[in-house]
């Protein structure tokens, strides 16, 4: 069975999303792509799914995707990186046989090493 492609029509591009109505609430939701094609849904590529638009009085529910970006980072996120950051910068380093000259060298840990 091979990739399912946008239903667009013309377009031939890799399906990454599904478009679903629920008429009764006026709501199309957005969100990965279906296990299976239905009949009453819609397969999306990103540019047709990044592209979506409802119609008037209709609210769009969009549901992370494989093409989602994360969001940015919110200030408290980067606030507290900062703080992470200067925290580290404060704590000593004590020269042993896993450092060099004072300064942390990096080391491979494996998942199933303790």
């Amino acid at each position: 069975m091979g990739q399912r492609r946008c239903t667009r029509t013309g377009c031939a591009q890799p399906a990454i999303a599904t478009l679903t109505y629920d008429y009764g609430d006026s709501v199309a939701v957005l969100g990965p792509l279906a296990t299976y094609a239905e009949p009453h849904s819609y397969d999306l590529c990103t540019e047709h799914a990044s592209r979506l638009s409802a119609p008037q009085g209709w609210q769009v529910l969009r549901l992370a995707t494989q093409s989602s970006e994360p969001p940015p980072p919110s200030v408290d996120d980067l606030v507290a990186l900062a703080e992470a950051v200067r925290e580290v910068g404060r704590r000593p380093v004590e020269p042993d046989e896993d450092t060099a000259e004072g300064r942390p060298s990096l080391r491979l840990v494996r998942p199933d090493t303790p």
